[in-house]
């Protein structure tokens, strides 16, 4: 599955954590494959899932849940 103008197979090997994919209006979404994360882990600032309308915002929010985690 592709974005306009973006290859989501690019983000699915960057962040081999998360599973991808983009919806009919264009928002990208990731959510966490294989992890349930803790209140404390929430408290943290990690996220489940992440979602953002534009692919720079959206890399920028996955780079930051890796720095926090």
């Amino acid at each position: 599955m592709s974005a306009p103008g973006y290859d989501l197979d690019v983000l699915r090997a960057m962040f081999p954590g998360w599973s991808f994919f983009c919806s009919d209006t264009g928002v990208f979404y990731a959510t966490r494959r294989g992890v349930r994360l803790r209140n404390t882990e929430i408290d943290a600032g990690l996220h489940q899932t992440v979602s953002a309308d534009d692919v720079g915002t959206f890399v920028a929010l996955l780079q930051d849940q890796q720095i926090r985690r």
